[in-house]
């Protein structure tokens, strides 16, 4: 099964190496940590300073004490010496730390390490690039250089973010949210461009791999630093100080999502008749629109707009490879139907397209909404890995649209995404990705795949343990497109080894397989990955003959509830500004 698709697993020794040290260094130095973040929350409730700052002491000494406190932060994280090593030396002329200046800079190092090495990846900077023949490879590496640019654009976010622990901001919850958000998609974007030379031969995979190894690890740290952060923090508060001050809060330059919905608006939206949308453009294959493709009418949004731009698609089937560009924010696309409005290519691995390049529609613009209509790659099963629809686009959503392919066909990149009343076909690995996703009442509709070949609905890309990423399938069918009689389908397969994927209250047709879960290489899986079935019903929900796997997990309602629109996507605001009925919990 490896074999059907080009990305590879992390080595499971050295990720088990990791986790066992971190977890004993994180019990070493909770403790002293707690206490660090605690004199901060102390000082600035008490004085009003607007950052708690850690006094050097003790017969060490200044120097020493310092010391201490950068590696009781760097010792949450899976790389401690390659955090305080980057870190260390930026203190030297210092006395005091500041909790989030410590995270901003290790945020600033990561982007410092990561802006170096996307050097290496462009032809026009002298990069490895300019010496690579093979067709294949030359479009690998472009992919990383637009991998690498989103990589970036991610932790500038981050680092921008302007910091208040006197109060004001966002509240801590949605602040960490955002922030934990855009360091799992950094990561997951330089993971991506790795992912691309799984099968290169020769030294390639390894340099690719050498020059992001720094970029890699300086990101994960951010991501632990503030992890950590968010777990002490929640602590303080269920002793009360938050009730009396916010702490630690976040003002972003991703403001909050734009009351553009008025409810003359959402009454439109929830209208089964997409004309009666007022649209900024429309597009007709027949020449009755102001544009004839999708792209064209991409051209005419304006960049990095707050407000919202209607694209109406007329009935028909439009062949074309749609990109959602990175500056168009707060897109909505409507069509005539899911099965009247199809947006249709046929980019395929077998014929030399990297996998994230091969999305019939791909969107990046954050906010995005597509409804009511339809994405499909024809190129068949036999070309493998050939996406539908890929989005990276933060807090976007697709209601009652159609997702059709054979392998890979959802690309839940990453980000947070919500998916509500869609059709999603496909074979192998259908579902895939390292995003926050929920996909709630979908249908979902495994194929025949190719002679040989066995269905799996999902491959979860979690690969660091402090990502908040996910799939979570909740109120969805489960049913067959075709005689699968004779097919194994499985609920999905553990692509890394922190895969998370939870089923929740969904109707599993007799197809899925009684072994529920299909390792992805071997006979079993890591004993990190979570995999959760929580109140399924119907002849293929029975989990008396699952796998018995350490990561297999039986949760309660509470656990469950963290699955959910909630609490993972943190999405009751943005999906109620989309007009889009949603649940919000179990």
């Amino acid at each position: 099964m490896a074999s059907l698709r080009a990305y590879g697993k992390v080595n499971d020794a050295d990720q088990e190496r990791l986790e066992a040290g971190r977890k004993t260094r994180k019990r070493i130095t909770i403790i002293s940590l707690s206490a660090i973040i605690l004199v901060g929350v102390i000082v600035a409730a008490v004085v009003g300073t607007s950052a708690g700052k850690f006094k050097n002491g003790g017969s060490g000494g200044g120097t020493q004490s310092l010391s201490t406190s950068i590696k009781a932060v760097c010792d949450v994280s899976l790389y401690p010496e390659s955090c305080y090593s980057s870190l260390a030396p930026l203190y030297n002329n210092s006395s005091q730390i500041n909790p989030e200046e410590l995270f901003k800079l290790s945020v600033r190092v990561a982007m410092s390490e990561l802006s170096k090495a996307s050097q290496y990846f462009s032809a026009d900077n002298g990069g490895f690039s300019c010496i690579i023949r093979d067709k294949m490879w030359v479009a690998a590496l472009e992919s990383c250089g637009e991998l690498l640019d989103l990589a970036l654009d991610h932790l500038n976010s981050t680092s921008s973010s302007s910091w208040d622990m006197g109060g004001g901001g966002l509240a801590l919850p949605e602040a960490v949210d955002d922030l934990r958000t855009w360091l799992s998609a950094a990561g997951t974007y330089q993971q991506t461009c790795i992912d691309g030379f799984e099968n290169a031969t020769g030294n390639l995979k390894a340099t690719v791999f050498q020059y992001l190894k720094n970029s890699t690890e300086f990101t994960s740290n951010s991501l632990a630093i503030i992890n950590e952060f968010s777990i002490l923090a929640n602590t303080l508060n269920l002793n009360g100080l938050r009730r009396r001050r916010r702490l630690m809060s976040v003002r972003s330059n991703y403001d909050d999502m734009p009351h553009w919905l008025s409810a003359k608006d959402r009454k439109l939206l929830q209208s089964t008749n997409s004309i009666k949308i007022k649209a900024d453009a429309v597009v007709a294959k027949d020449g009755s629109g102001k544009y004839k493709t999708i792209g064209d009418a991409l051209k005419a949004v304006p960049d990095n707009s707050k407000k919202r731009f209607v694209i109406y698609l007329k009935k028909g089937i439009y062949k074309e490879n749609v990109r959602v560009e990175k500056t168009k924010w707060n897109v909505m696309m409507v069509g005539d139907g899911m099965d009247a409005t199809l947006v249709s290519g046929t980019l395929n691995v077998v014929d030399g397209t990297p996998t994230f390049s091969t999305a019939t529609f791909a969107v990046f613009g954050k906010r995005f909404i597509g409804r009511d209509m339809g994405f499909r790659n024809s190129a068949g099963a036999i070309k493998q890995q050939a996406v539908a629809l890929m989005s990276t686009s933060d807090q976007s959503v697709f209601y009652r649209c159609s997702i059709d392919a054979f392998q890979d066909t959802l690309y839940v990149h990453s980000n947070r995404q919500f998916y509500r009343d869609c059709k999603i076909y496909g074979t192998v690995d259908f579902i895939f990705g390292n995003s926050a996703v929920v996909l709630q009442n979908c249908t979902i509709l495994p194929k025949v795949p190719m002679l040989g070949q066995q269905n799996t609905i999902t491959a979860q890309g979690k690969f660091d343990p402090n990502q908040n990423t996910g799939i979570s399938i909740q109120n969805c069918t489960i049913w067959p497109a075709g005689n699968l009689s004779s097919i194994q389908t499985f609920l999905g397969r553990p692509w890394k080894n922190y895969s998370t994927t939870v089923y929740l209250q969904s109707m599993m047709g007799s197809l899925i397989d009684p072994k529920g879960w299909l390792p992805w290489t071997g006979n079993t899986a890591p004993d990190t990955i979570f995999y959760v079935e929580f109140q399924n019903f119907g002849p293929g929900a029975s989990t008396k003959n699952r796998v018995k796997w350490k990561g297999l997990k039986n949760i309660t309602s509470k656990q469950a509830s963290k699955f959910t629109v909630t609490s993972f996507i943190n999405g009751n605001k943005w999906i109620s500004a989309a007009g889009v009925t949603y649940k919000p919990g179990v």
